[in-house]
């Protein structure tokens, strides 16, 4: 036994580096197997080459995307294939429908006032998908509302980002439960078990009612993002109210997002009925589209890209966050040079200060090209919105970041009715109101130390 412990002692100063540098070997050749950017599958290997002991739990956490075996238990989404009055034509990104009618939630007021409303209005089912349920009082009171309209005998569905809405079911949370509601948590984490499931997160925003309407956008439920009064610590965001043929579109996602999270046989593929086209001068067209580990490709991102490199007059794009990859900055960078007006509104300072350092060489980049760029000022923006030669709007869940674009769940409603379109111009225009112009410079260096505090950020932007 003393050879042994002698041995073990002899041996123990190595055995953790060779069995990190072992299994970064391992993954780096699974690593490059993988569909990723090249940036990202770069940091990636930067990561483990340099800090094997940090680089390799943090990728078996995170480091999943398309091909983990999990998502490949999910159903693949292709709402293309669900069947949809109204439907004019399916794309390569989603199904457009005609004689939908919408309404902009421009402020938390609205938002909270018509949540609530509309639950209270359900009869027969509600579903509701967000990534942040807060254990506040916004939370604790549209649970409550559920847990009523639960016990007049109405199909209530709560589907939580595990991540997102991390921590133990509160009382009020159990008492919809006993109500006859049912709550599932998306793709909980656990430790060793959990092989790059913390990266896949669902980002979606939804809530459906009747499958008659529904609300998407980048509302999360607590009063940083709705309340029945104003507030000046509410973050500044957009939601949207649908009601006809698009919905169909969202009940199927929901589905398949509620079948993967349950994994109970009896949880089977429900019928959705076909909704009502209004006509109208108001009715609208829009291209309902999800993305992430379940989708074909990144149809998001690739719509994106693909209306701002069509753009013929302007792009205005506003999102809370913005880490890019080289296409998306190049492309807004072209259209700049090339005579075309591109704006983009971000916060003056959001929520994560590690994000709005990786952007900055970003910012200056396109206000080189003649971007101009516009920090929002009086408080978070949370909103994410893009506008298009006042022809084309979207909004969603979506940010101009990496992670959105590429990793997580997320979804997005592309608008094409006049009318549409002008209600986004117009809650675009409220936050030019309050906003100023990023001034900075790549002709100016920055104090070396935020310069490579930068470049770091920018270097791990991948990873964010």
């Amino acid at each position: 036994m003393e050879s042994v412990g002698r041995f073990l002692e002899l041996i123990g100063p190595y055995l953790g580096p060779t069995l990190g540098f072992g299994l970064a070997f391992l993954i780096i050749a699974r690593l490059m197997r993988e569909k990723r950017r090249p940036s990202a599958t770069v940091a990636w290997l930067l990561l483990m080459l340099w800090v094997p002991l940090l680089g390799v739990p943090l990728y078996w956490i995170f480091g999943g995307r398309k091909i983990s075996r999990l998502t490949k238990r999910k159903d693949r989404l292709d709402i293309a294939e669900t069947e949809t009055e109204g439907a004019i034509r399916s794309s390569p990104f989603g199904v457009l429908t005609r004689g939908n009618q919408t309404r902009i939630q421009a402020t938390g007021e609205q938002a909270y006032r018509e949540l609530i409303q509309e639950i209270r209005n359900a009869t027969s089912n509600i579903e509701i998908t967000t990534f942040i349920l807060s254990h506040d009082s916004i939370g604790r009171r549209v649970v409550r509302e559920l847990s009523k309209k639960a016990k007049s005998g109405v199909e209530v569905r709560l589907l939580l980002d595990a991540v997102g809405s991390f921590g133990k079911k509160t009382l009020y949370m159990r008492e919809l439960e006993k109500s006859g509601g049912r709550i599932e948590r998306f793709m909980p984490v656990f430790p060793f078990l959990s092989f790059g499931r913390a990266n896949l997160r669902n980002h979606r925003k939804l809530a459906i009612f009747d499958h008659s309407r529904a609300i998407i956008g980048g509302r999360n439920i607590g009063k940083e993002y709705m309340g029945p009064t104003r507030s000046r610590k509410r973050w500044q965001d957009l939601s949207l109210l649908i009601e006809g043929p698009a919905v169909t579109q969202l009940s199927a996602i929901f589905e398949a997002d509620w079948r993967f999270a349950c994994k109970k046989a009896e949880d089977k593929r429900k019928p959705i009925p076909t909704m009502q086209v209004f006509d109208g001068p108001e009715s609208s067209e829009i291209e309902i589209m999800a993305s992430g580990p379940d989708t074909r490709g990144d149809p998001l991102y690739e719509k994106i890209l693909s209306i701002i490199q069509e753009a013929d007059h302007f792009v205005t794009i506003v999102t809370p966050y913005y880490i890019p990859d080289e296409v998306l900055q190049r492309s807004l960078m072209v259209k700049a040079r090339s005579g075309k007006q591109v704006k983009l509104i971000i916060p003056k300072r959001s929520n994560h200060p590690v994000t709005d350092l990786a952007r900055k060489r970003f910012l200056r980049e396109l206000t080189e090209a003649g971007v101009e760029v516009l920090l929002y000022g009086p408080g978070m923006l949370h909103g994410k919105a893009i506008l298009v030669d006042s022809s084309i709007a979207m909004t969603g869940s979506a940010n101009i970041d990496l992670r959105s674009l590429f990793v997580n769940y997320e979804l997005g409603a592309f608008l094409y009715g006049d009318y549409d379109v002008r209600a986004i111009q117009d809650w675009i225009d409220e936050l030019l109101l309050n906003s100023e112009s990023f001034k900075e410079s790549n002709k100016e260096d920055p104090p070396f130390l935020k310069a490579m505090a930068e470049d770091i950020c920018r270097l791990l932007a991948p990873l964010l």
